[in-house]
Formats: C-alpha cells, sequence, structure tokens
C-alpha cells in the first residue's frame, strides 16, 4: 500500500493516529509507529517542555517516524513550535486554527506540514501556505467536527488540491480504508480505534465505554454556539443538551465542560466527564495492540483492493 504519503512519512502503512487531547502521549505515538504508521503526540494544552519530554520519550522507545499535532488555539502553541523545531520532530499536524505564522519555520527546518482541514476553501489556503498534504476530516469524527461529512469532503477536497490527501472521520477499518482510497485518499487517519489499543493510557473506564457503544450512542453538542463536538451519550451530555435548548450562553455551556475531558481520559468519570469519540465507536469491540490494530486493518483492506 506504498502511496505519496508512505513515501513523504517514511512509514509501512498509510495509517496515521489522531492527535487526540489527553490521549495522544508518548506511548501511544510510539506503539503506532513502530507498527508501521505514523504516530502523533497530541499537542494540546500543553506546555511546551510537556510536549519536549514527550517527544523525547518517543525517540528513546523507537527510530521510526512520528509527529506531534499542534492545536493552533492553545496559548502554548508559540512554544510548541519551536520545540518541534528544536528536538528535530519531521511531521506535524495542526488543528484548530490557522498554520501560516509558523510554516516558513517549519519547512526551513524541513518539517513535513499536514493541516486537518474541514473544506476546499481551508484545503487550498493550506497548499498555497506549502503544506506538505492535507487531512480532510469528516464530522463523522470524535471531538471537535466541521459540517461536511467524510464521504463528501475528501472527493471534493482531492479535485481542489495537487498535493495529497489523508482522509479522517468514521473510518475504523480495512473497508473504510478501502473506501478512503477510492475516494482519491493516499491515508486514513484514525483516532477512535485508537482510543482501545493496549498501549493507550486512557482510563479503563473510558476504553470499556467505546468498546460498549452502540450506534446511536453518539451525540453533538454545542452546534447552536458553533463549537460543535462529537462525543459519547451520557448524563453531562443530555444536561448540556438541555441547557442548549434553553438557549444557554455559550460562556454558561463552556463552563460547564471545563476540564471534563480530563476527567474522562484520567479519572474514567464516563458519566460526567466529556467521552469524545466518533461514530465508529459501534464497530469497535475489543483491545488490541497497535500492531494487530494495523496489521488487522491494513489486511482487511487488500483483500478489498485486491493488492495482494
Amino acid at each position: 500500500m506504498e502511496t505519496r504519503i508512505t513515501e513523504l512519512l517514511g512509514i509501512r502503512y498509510p495509517v496515521i493516529q489522531g492527535g487526540m487531547a489527553w490521549v495522544a502521549e508518548n506511548n501511544l505515538a510510539a506503539a503506532v509507529s513502530a507498527a508501521g504508521g505514523l504516530g502523533l503526540i497530541g499537542g494540546a494544552n500543553a506546555p511546551g517542555e510537556a510536549v519536549r519530554e514527550y517527544i523525547r520519550k518517543v525517540k528513546e522507545v523507537t527510530d521510526k517516524p512520528f509527529g506531534v499535532n499542534v492545536m493552533l488555539m492553545s496559548p502554548y502553541a508559540d512554544e510548541v513550535a519551536k520545540v518541534i523545531v528544536e528536538e528535530g520532530v519531521k511531521v506535524v499536524t495542526t488543528g484548530a486554527g490557522d498554520p501560516e505564522k509558523y510554516m516558513r519555520m517549519w519547512k526551513e527546518a524541513g518539517v513535513k506540514v499536514m493541516p486537518v482541514v474541514s473544506s476546499v476553501a481551508l484545503a487550498r489556503r493550506m497548499e498555497k501556505y506549502g503544506a506538505d498534504a492535507v487531512v480532510a476530516e469528516g464530522m463523522e469524527s470524535g471531538g471537535h467536527i466541521g459540517e461536511a461529512t467524510t464521504m463528501t469532503l475528501v472527493p471534493q477536497v482531492v479535485d481542489a488540491v495537487s498535493i495529497p490527501v489523508i482522509a479522517a472521520g468514521g473510518i475504523g477499518d480495512g473497508r473504510g480504508i478501502a473506501a478512503a482510497f477510492m475516494l482519491g485518499a493516499e491515508a486514513v487517519q484514525m483516532g477512535t480505534r485508537f482510543l482501545v489499543a493496549k498501549e493507550c493510557t486512557v482510563h479503563q473506564n473510558y476504553k470499556d465505554r467505546v468498546i460498549k457503544a452502540k450506534d446511536i450512542d453518539s451525540t453533538v453538542t454545542g452546534r447552536t454556539h458553533g463549537h460543535p463536538v462529537r462525543c459519547l451519550r451520557n448524563q453531562m451530555t443530555r444536561e448540556y443538551l438541555k441547557m442548549e435548548a434553553e438557549g444557554k450562553s455559550f460562556e454558561e455551556l463552556e463552563y460547564m465542560t471545563l476540564g471534563t475531558l480530563r476527567r474522562a481520559v484520567q479519572e474514567g468519570d464516563v458519566t460526567r466527564g466529556t467521552v469524545m469519540a466518533g461514530q465508529i465507536a459501534g464497530m469497535v469491540s475489543k483491545e488490541q495492540t497497535c500492531q494487530e490494530i494495523i496489521e488487522e486493518i491494513v489486511g482487511q483492506a487488500e483483500k478489498l483492493l485486491k493488492l495482494n
């Protein structure tokens, strides 16, 4: 399954792990990279020095390529952007903002830049400013989402840019990879499937909630205020959606969710915490190692695409 993405990044399989906040730390990133995919450290709201520590820990256990996801809304984004260059990280994905101010610094350092986009216009803009590839993420994904679905977004982005496109959102097995390739993508990014990887350090309650999820357990909060977030239904989402329907302000709703992702990931509170997961959670049925996940999904895709 060699594509422009596997060549660009120096990876064996066209599978990229999502840079999930509070989830994508050094253990998961290193395991995905060692298994032939591209592991990502999720910068989230972590200070630069914390991200530096994660980077060095990955380097201690694997010499395979890995990257860092920079959340551009973070108050530490400037720090993290510099740490990436100082530590010789070769791949960056970006989200929640515009990476243009860092592009020159990253490109001069030989960093491959792959912004996450949710529209054709943003994809074109990122190509114009020197992005090496884009991650076209549909609204099926967990966490902060756009409006377009993966099925509609990916082919339109593929048609609009000449750089490689990575499909994300709603992809959890080899069928998803094969479908993404048919749409013109040259790699996939997956988050939810890796939530239940054995190397993933999220609380067991979080993993169990994903494994037990049904197809109808996904919901979206924050649509009325323009900040939609996909997560699994629980007491917190029910209260949030009730308050949202009552017309509560964005500030009131934001205050309600402060720290709830960390509470779910680290403390295992899947009742009042935010359990971010994509719509494919209903397809996830077991814990596996990253090696097992990648080999299984790539094997499925190769059969469907008649590559073996």
